[in-house]
């Protein structure tokens, strides 16, 4: 399962992009649609055990995804489930939440895609 699964290809010529385009040498660029982020319910959220996590520098998500799921590959699954798309989101200080265990938190997150 891919976090990209279901989303579609569109081909971005935005003018914004022009530079980037030029310097490559590109007309365009395809990438993945962007997609909505929906939360967890309450009834799937209580068949998960969430272990806390206080955001602190050096701190990663790929690399908590490592820690707590044994696959650096399933960080989009801790910003999914906090509501928060990129690391650059997360403030030092921040209570997060790491929702395990890995196969109930992929149910949970394929429920709402």
């Amino acid at each position: 399962m891919s976090r990209y699964d279901g989303r579609a290809i569109v081909r971005n010529q935005e003018m914004s992009y022009s530079d980037v385009l030029q310097s490559k040498d590109l007309k365009y660029i395809d990438q993945f649609s962007t997609p909505t982020i929906s939360k967890v319910t309450t009834t799937e959220g209580l068949a998960l055990t969430r272990v806390q996590h206080v955001w602190t520098y050096g701190d990663r998500l790929w690399k908590l995804a490592d820690q707590y799921y044994g696959d650096p590959s399933y960080w989009w699954l801790i910003a999914w489930y906090n509501q928060k798309p990129t690391e650059a989101h997360f403030l030092l200080g921040d209570a997060i939440t790491i929702p395990t265990p890995l196969e109930r938190a992929l149910a949970a997150y394929n429920k709402e895609a």
